[in-house]
This record gives structure tokens, sequence and C-alpha cells, in this order.
């Protein structure tokens, strides 16, 4: 179906510029990916023009570059987040550090119910990532939105058709973000439907065709829906024949789980898999390893060693083949993958190795510019079966990346952090426990690697989230607070030493195991999005073992993500299931959305 219409996404760096785009499309708009420097002939092309968001500061001298003139197409503009404050800077406004952070939820106060508002109600709710903030408005430009912390959250140039909003739209969880979206391509630009992604199946059949050409697959499969999608796709364009499907057993996978792919897929009747049983050398190449992009880069270099190692095996001609793999759009996007973007972790399918044979045109990713959302919808629309397509998404580098490692060394707290902590909690009827360890994060587009806050005492899940949200919003120290549920308090905590060993990861593998047989027997599993059970090395008052925290969240397309509360009574199975494991001292609760933390602690 060809397009008519065009919006343009002028990228920023942002981690959610693809996504923008992506909900675009979504609407019936085709748009594409631009440069912010791109030239203004290029730019007058498009019936509309979105600024994304972006690391940095744009009063910087490091600020991500643009084409000024990108303001003079006489096309509307609608900046998020980055690109509102670019708006701010460049047509005679001011932008300085927020004198508040705001990272997750924040309420919007709709001042002026038309153009990119029309039709919302007097109150919103919108999803915040941001440091900086416009204090003065450029001229032209009036207020239509503030949050209690930002006053010029929403600005508007209605003679110009200019908007620029300081909160993320195109997230789900800025509820009414897409209909401000609809508002903005239908009301504001006045674009019509003409593009829709129906036909992506057949589409990209034809092009996996021509990119593998006359060569055959050796696709790494972990058994989700990614890589089974992957595999699926490269069936109906190559067929079976000229695929080899490895499924590498690293050792840190969850409970009899290899075993369990092996037979989901031997059920597909597609490509056969081949099963390789690679924990020794994972453990070996592991061992003292503490750092977690280290960790990654580790793993990542391994899964293609293997590969080399299983082609020569089988005396395969490495010129004959491509290396496949099931990576999609966040993978990129956090990795740095864009021209701006910061890196936020090192997927390990985006390790420097697999960038180079993607250069050498010897890397083969059939859904690489897909959300997990879209590959889910893929996946039905290729028939897969409910039971892979509705999968909790499980990392390649498996529980490796969900065992925290240290030397034992405790990460010093700043001073007079604890007391501000816990004033804060205070207000909330909870005590504050800063954690001497730091787990990573998403603030602002960047990369944190900062402190957790445990929080103590009864509370309701709402005045949960507002604690988490004002912490990490006001001590900029802090990017995660979890909930402490078992003990009932902290009298000492201290960091031990803690390594990716086989028993570890079997503690690891049993807590994980308990939660997995509790959500299976409940509607829940099927309405949160991802349940990371995290093992983390705190011997919490007397106890010399470690720590356990859930993670559950609700999400769409891992951009962005809610802590999810589950009922009190399966939470509490949960915990006296965990307890019962030898070795665990405490269990927690992660508190704490996406942005300012990241889903998984690393």
């Amino acid at each position: 179906m060809a397009a008519k219409d065009l919006i343009f996404v002028l990228d920023f760096g942002g981690q959610y510029a693809h996504l923008i785009a992506n909900r675009v499309r979504r609407l019936g708009v085709y748009s594409e990916i631009k440069d912010p420097l791109t030239p203004l002939a290029e730019l007058r092309k498009a019936k509309g023009i979105i600024l994304s968001g972006g690391p940095g500061s744009v009063y910087d001298s490091q600020g991500t570059p643009y084409n000024p003139e990108l303001f003079k197409t006489r096309k509307p503009v609608l900046g998020i987040c980055y690109g509102h404050q670019v708006m701010g800077h460049e047509l005679g406004g001011k932008v300085v550090p927020g004198t508040v952070k705001e990272y997750g939820k924040a309420a919007l106060m709709v001042k002026k119910k038309e153009g990119l508002f029309a039709g919302l109600s007097d109150h919103e709710t919108v999803w915040m990532s941001h440091g900086d903030t416009v204090a003065r408005l450029p001229p032209g430009f009036e207020i239509i939105g503030s949050t209690p912390d930002c006053p010029h959250a929403a600005i508007a140039d209605f003679k110009r058709r200019m908007f620029g909003v300081q909160f993320h739209v195109e997230v789900t969880h800025t509820p009414q973000g897409g209909r401000m979206l609809k508002n903005f391509l239908f009301k504001v630009c006045k674009c019509k439907k003409s593009w829709n992604v129906k036909g992506f199946a057949a589409q990209k059949v034809k092009e996996l065709r021509r990119e593998v050409g006359k060569k055959n697959v050796f696709l790494l499969i972990s058994g989700g829906v990614d890589s089974v999608v992957s595999l699926a796709l490269l069936n109906k364009a190559i067929g079976s024949k000229r695929i080899y499907a490895l499924h590498v057993d690293h050792g840190f996978m969850r409970k009899e789980e290899s075993l369990a792919v092996e037979r989901a897929l031997k059920k597909l009747k597609m490509s056969p898999l081949h099963v390789v049983d690679a924990g020794k050398e994972f453990y070996e190449a592991l061992r003292g390893v503490v750092e977690p992009e280290q960790k990654r880069k580790v793993i990542g270099g391994l899964f293609v060693k293997l590969a080399n190692q299983e082609l020569r095996r089988l005396n395969l001609k490495p010129e004959d083949w491509l290396l496949g793999q099931g990576t999609i759009y966040p993978d990129t996007i956090e990795s740095a993958g864009t021209r701006h973007a910061c890196r936020i972790k090192t997927h390990h399918n985006r390790i420097d190795s697999l960038k180079e044979m993607m250069e050498a045109g010897l890397l083969v990713e059939p859904i690489k510019e897909l959300y997990k959302d879209e590959v889910r919808e893929l996946g039905v629309q290729l028939g897969l079966p409910g039971a892979i397509v509705k999968r909790h998404p499980f990392p390649g580098p498996g529980l490796a990346i969900r065992a925290l490692c240290s030397n034992g060394q405790t990460e010093p707290v700043p001073e007079g952090l604890g007391e501000r902590v816990n004033a804060l909690a205070s207000k909330f009827g909870l005590k504050a426990q800063v954690l001497p360890l730091r787990s990573v994060g998403v603030q602002g587009d960047e990369r944190t690697y900062r402190l957790a806050v445990a929080l103590q005492g009864q509370a309701s899940w709402t005045a949960l989230e507002e604690c988490s949200t004002r912490l990490t919003n006001e001590v900029k120290e802090v990017n995660r607070v979890v909930w402490l549920l078992e003990p009932k308090a902290i009298e000492s905590v201290r960091v031990r030493p803690g390594y990716l060993t086989r028993s570890r990861l079997d503690s690891l593998r049993e807590a994980d195991d308990v939660v997995n047989q509790a959500m299976a027997k409940t509607r829940w599993y099927d309405r949160i999005w991802q349940f990371p059970v995290v093992l983390v090395p705190l011997a919490v008052n007397a106890g010399e073992g470690e720590s356990i925290v859930l993670r559950p969240v609700f999400s769409t397309e891992a951009m962005t993500a809610k802590f999810a509360p589950l009922p009190p009574a399966l939470v509490e199975k949960m915990v006296k299931g965990i307890r019962k494991l030898k070795g665990i001292t405490a269990v927690f609760y992660d508190v704490t959305h996406k942005p300012p933390a990241t889903i998984c602690w690393e």
C-alpha cells in the first residue's frame, strides 16, 4: 500500500526515537527517521516534523548538532522532551537545569484544549524523563499544560503550528499520548491514513531472499518469541534445509528450560533444533567478572565463538553461511546503535565483533526493526502457538544478568544521604535504607549507575509508587527503589562476594522456579509483561546468604515499564517459597518504573 503522507522523526539520540516512528506508523501514517542535520529542502517533503528526545543539554557545547533551519519549513513541528528544549532554546527561550528532576509518572494540568490537546480532560497522566527544563518561553509561545514540578510542561505557538511537550507522548504510560499524536497528525498536519503493516511478513520474506542469496543461515535461537519468529520467517524465505538452528545452553537458563525449548521447537516442525551444552565454557570465561558491561561482552563473544566452532565441527565452509539472530530494536537503541544515542547497556547481540559482521554483510537479523509487541503480532500472523507468542521475554544472557556480582567491596554512601531519603520516606509512613550497591538505570536518555534504596514498613502500592517516584526524582544519587518483604526490618546490611558460579546460579534458578510456578497458576502470568527474579549479593541482618528481588513489570515494547503491583496473597506465597531456599536472607520487591530504572538491574 503506497503511502501518500510522510512524517519525519528527527533522531536526537533519545531512547524512544524509533518508538515515535513506530507509533506514527501504527496510526496509519508513514514515518521515517532522519538526522537532525537533514537539509531544509529534504525536510520540506514531510507533512510534519517530530523532534525526539535525547541525552545531554541543549545549552551544552556537546549537545546534539541540528539544522536550525528545521523551524523554517512552515510545516507543523512537535518537540518531545529534548526536542521540546531544542525548540525553546533555538526560538529565543531559555533552557536551564531543573530544580527537580522528573522520572516516571507525573500529573499534567491541561490549560488549553485545542490543537495537540483537543478533546483531553483537565488533568492527564504523563510520563517524564528529564533533568533540564524550559524556564522562559520563546516569543509567540504560550503555556498549554503544566505539572507541579514543570510549569512549562507543554507549550504552543498556534499561529506557526509548533508544539513542545516535556513529557513523552509516544510511550504507553502516557495514557492519552496516542490521542495527542493523533491530534498532531490529523488535526494539525492534516494527514490521511495511507499506510499499514499487514504486508510486513510477505515483504520481509522477499527481503530475506535477496539478503541471504545463495548462502545458508546459522541461526542462534534461545527459544523466546524473537528467535522463533526469526526462524519462522527464514523458513518461509529460504526453506528449512538451509538453516542450522543452534540453541546454546550456557548454564544460565531457567530450571529445565533448554529441554522445554527443544520440545516446543520440535512440535513446530520447522528447521530441526541442535543443542550445545556450553555451561563449562561460559562459567570459565566469566570467572571473577563482576562488571555488568564486561559480562555482556564476554557472553556475546562466546556465542559467536561457539557458532564458529560448530561450523568447523560440521565441516561447513564459513563463506557459505551467514550468522542469524533474533535481535529486536530495543537491543540496538540501548546499545547506542543510533548516531546520537547513549549506551544504556550493551546487549549480547550488539557487541563489537557482531557489529563488524553486520557491516561486512555476514549477519542476518529478520526482525531488527521491530519492537516486542510487533514481534508478537507477527508471530500470530505466522501461525505460531500462543505458548510461544505470549511467553515472557527472557534475555539472551539468561540469568547471568539477573545475578548481580561483587568482589565484596561496599559502594560508598554519600554523607547525609541516609537522612535525606529517610526524611522523604517518612512522609509516606515508611523508613528508608540506602543499599550499598548500584544498578543500571536510564534517566534523561542517559545511562546511570546509581544506588538503590530499600523502603521498610506497611504501605499501599499507590504510596510505594509515589514514594519511589519522589526519591528518584529528588535524590540524584538514587535510580532504584525496592520494598522490603522479608524480614520485617533491616538491622544491618553488607555486600558479600558473589560471582557467576554454578552453585550460585542454581540458587537463583530455584527462586525463579518458585515465582514461575506461583504465577502459572494465576491469570497474572498473561497480564504482566515480564517477571525478572534478581539475585543480589546483599547479606541482611545476621545472615550469611544473599537477597532476592522480585521485579514484575507491565510494558509492551521494553522501552518503558511500570512495576506491577501483584495481589498480596500471591506475593506472600512467593516469599514463603523463596524463604525455604538455602542461603536467602531477604526478599525485596522492586517498585521502580522505567525510567528511571532499567527492567533488569544490569
